[in-house]
């Protein structure tokens, strides 16, 4: 069975999805859509020329609403300008786009699993599924918890690959690095520093700032951020296509989970076909129990003020 999928949005952040997707060979059919119709065919016919090295096919070509009723996935990255500090300005013109774009994906039949990468994560994400019939995932932060696992990684010296962590809540500022269930190589992060005698001189705080705002820092530094973000894309849609049954810390409609309801907020969850199967519910310590609520009561107002 062919595996297609449509992204909507081809700019920086877009067409860096799709190089990943046709790179690690996550699809069959990749058709991209763009307002700038002239800029979508010219990324399907860049794209396309790599063919000749990829050592397998895909056929990939600029297209419309009309291409997109038998994906598998469309990934949703349309946004409006460069990174925009101002989260109540970006959502205004994230907003905007929702409303343009999501009675398009109404109309074209699509049914299957949408996966929100524009920012703000978590309330467009929440905003879309509103609007639309099919099933919304955002990506949420596994970009951060990338990057949260990345600082440890280096201040241990050891593989990135061997480091387990997540970051929950908000993908963005009031997102919550969860120190108490870090491990590396299966081991607990505080047993691991006592045997290294690092308890007391670990740069928590330091790692924690890095992990947080670096998005705004490569932002600032480069105008947004894309590589990240396209190879993370890539990941959670091989791991719904293949049914890896992967655990990953996407934003996800909150139904009860810590205590929390209504509105969309990255947890641990279980990924395979259909989407998020289950969530994967971590023990939290006291504070950082408290963190996450305080992340979700701000997505919760912004729902309430902005999304209602």
């Amino acid at each position: 069975m062919k595996r297609k999928i449509a992204i909507i949005g081809v700019g920086h952040v877009g067409v860096h999805v799709a190089s990943m997707l046709v790179t690690r060979h996550v699809c069959d059919e990749l058709v991209l859509i763009d307002k700038d119709e002239k800029k979508a065919f010219g990324h399907a016919w860049d794209l396309t020329d790599t063919m000749a090295y990829q050592g397998h096919t895909c056929k990939i070509k600029a297209g419309g609403y009309s291409d997109i009723g038998d994906a598998d996935i469309l990934i949703f990255s349309a946004c409006g300008g460069y990174f925009n500090e101002n989260r109540l300005e970006e959502l205004d013109e994230s907003i905007e786009i929702v409303d343009e774009v999501a009675p398009k994906i109404e109309q074209s039949g699509f049914h299957g699993i949408v996966i929100s990468i524009t920012n703000p994560c978590d309330l467009v994400a929440y905003y879309l599924q509103t609007k639309i019939g099919a099933t919304v995932i955002g990506s949420g932060t596994m970009l951060d918890s990338a990057r949260f696992r990345t600082y440890i990684a280096n201040e241990l010296a050891v593989d990135v690959r061997s480091v387990e962590a997540y970051c929950m809540g908000e993908h963005g500022d009031s997102q919550v690095p969860v120190w108490s269930q870090v491990s590396i190589g299966g081991k607990p992060l505080s047993l691991v520093l006592a045997g290294i005698g690092k308890s007391e001189t670990f740069p928590y705080a330091d790692i924690e700032q890095k992990t947080i705002f670096a998005g705004a820092q490569i932002a600032g530094a480069k105008g947004c951020t894309e590589f990240g973000i396209g190879l993370a894309a890539c990941e959670l849609t091989n791991a719904i296509l293949q049914d890896e049954n992967r655990i990953l810390p996407c934003s996800t409609l909150l139904q009860g989970e810590y205590g929390e309801t209504g509105m969309y907020a990255s947890i641990p969850c279980l990924i395979g076909a259909g989407g998020v199967k289950q969530t994967w519910p971590i023990q939290l310590t006291e504070e950082e129990s408290n963190r996450f609520h305080n992340s979700c009561s701000l997505m919760q107002h912004y729902i309430d003020t902005k999304l209602s």
